[in-house]
């Protein structure tokens, strides 16, 4: 089977999109899947573009087996609503003209960003190959959720586009159990969209030692460190959690912040004017190193601002953290609460509320806890195998080569 996959971020870029496909794109090809994915060159979250790379049209290459075509896009760093869209529509275009030349008997779209469905949904039809919209954000929505969009009228016109694209996919596969509902409500059938949810890479996250040359590096010796590891970006509440260090009165807890993002330069001037010494800011790091730097962390610290949208959103990162045995500090409600609650993985705070925050972190301190959320950190781990969920979401995909259905034309 030839697949042809259409993704805004792939490595070297370590975002949560980028992970996912990257991973799952290593397990077809074992499969004997050959598999094409359309991206862009690298350059989330700052709009720069990577050492080694050009921003040209047209560039192939090969990463562990994947054919990888990366196209030319306007490029800015993940803030400013205007020039995000921009740079999303520019991918999407060139994404669509490039992909009208590849060979494929199906075409796998990603969002976020949302415009990679609307490439997916123009070839599907000039190709006559069904299309699947992985929807891994419910959007338009969560943009308005942190204040990106205002225009009524113009929210309403990208929710009927989303909604024809949902009605148009040969198939959906959500990341949530939770997103399957909201589609359902809104009048998407269910027999339609399946879950395939993010996972833990238990051949590169693992429980492993301390790094004790990069805690010395750092001069976190004998510290209790909360690690932040992954984008800064507007959803994330980090403001919220530097205001609250300076109400953390235990001296030995320090916080590790690693990573780029729209929030980034904000957070770092706060810290600076609080005068905060238990905060340390590092730059963004390649996906292979987050393993030793989340070693060195007692804790994996995984927030989002408090709004009803994010209930739906399970932050990838507390696979990651599971798989190593460090206990999550979650300040999301709805699903990934109930996740992390279930296999008591953690402890999960309410979403910027400064005392349960501090309360839910004191808590990991006390040694037992500590033990038995490590014990539930395992657990967690073992039933979100990234592999096993990789090889289910070929099968919905093998599915479609088998029924071939034939394309319609959906009013968008």
């Amino acid at each position: 089977m030839k697949l042809l996959f259409i993704t805004d971020n792939f490595p070297p870029e370590v975002n949560a999109p980028a992970t996912r496909t990257y991973e799952h794109a290593i397990e077809w090809v074992k499969k004997g899947v050959e598999v094409t994915i359309l991206t862009c060159h690298p350059n989330f979250p700052d709009g720069v573009i990577y050492k080694g790379y050009k921003n040209t049209f047209y560039h192939v290459e090969e990463i562990e087996g994947i054919k990888v075509i990366r196209v030319w896009s306007y490029m800015s760093s993940n803030k400013g609503f205007i020039k995000r869209i921009l740079d999303y529509l520019s991918f999407a275009l060139s994404a669509f003209l490039v992909g009208l030349f590849q060979k494929t008997d199906i075409i796998v779209a990603t969002s976020p960003q949302f415009f990679t469905t609307w490439s997916a949904y123009a070839l599907s039809k000039l190709k006559r190959k069904p299309w699947v919209f992985e929807l891994r954000d419910i959007w338009p929505e969560s943009i308005v959720s942190v204040g990106a969009i205002h225009n009524q009228k113009i929210i309403n016109l990208l929710e009927r586009i989303e909604l024809g694209l949902y009605r148009d996919a040969w198939h959906i596969v959500a990341v949530t159990d939770a997103f399957k509902v909201n589609l359902e409500s809104r009048g998407i059938n269910g027999s339609k969209i399946s879950v395939v949810t993010n996972g833990s890479n238990l051949s590169l996250f693992q429980q492993q030692a301390k790094d004790l040359d990069l805690i010395r590096q750092l001069k976190l010796e004998d510290k209790f460190i909360v690690g932040y590891i992954g984008t800064h970006g507007m959803a994330h509440g980090l403001d919220f959690i530097i205001e609250s260090l300076a109400y953390v009165k235990d001296e030995k807890i320090h916080f590790l912040f690693v990573g780029n993002g729209a929030m980034k330069e904000t957070i770092v001037k706060m810290a600076k004017h609080l005068a905060l010494k238990n905060v340390t800011f590092l730059d963004a790091i390649p996906k292979e190193e987050v393993p030793k730097y989340l070693s060195i962390c007692d804790i994996s610290l995984a927030p989002l601002k408090r709004n009803d949208t994010f209930k739906n959103v399970i932050p990838s990162k507390i696979f990651e953290a599971a798989a190593m045995q460090k206990p999550t500090l979650l300040g999301v409600e709805g699903v990934a609460k109930g996740i992390i609650s279930k296999y008591n993985a953690g402890r999960c705070f309410f979403p910027e509320d400064r005392a349960d925050f501090i309360e839910k972190l004191m808590a990991l301190r006390d040694e037992q806890t500590y033990q038995q959320c490590q014990r539930g950190c395992v657990a967690l781990a073992k039933d979100f195998n990234r592999e096993q969920l990789a090889q289910k979401m070929l099968r919905i995909l093998q599915q479609s080569k088998v029924k071939q259905p034939k394309v319609k034309y959906t009013r968008i």
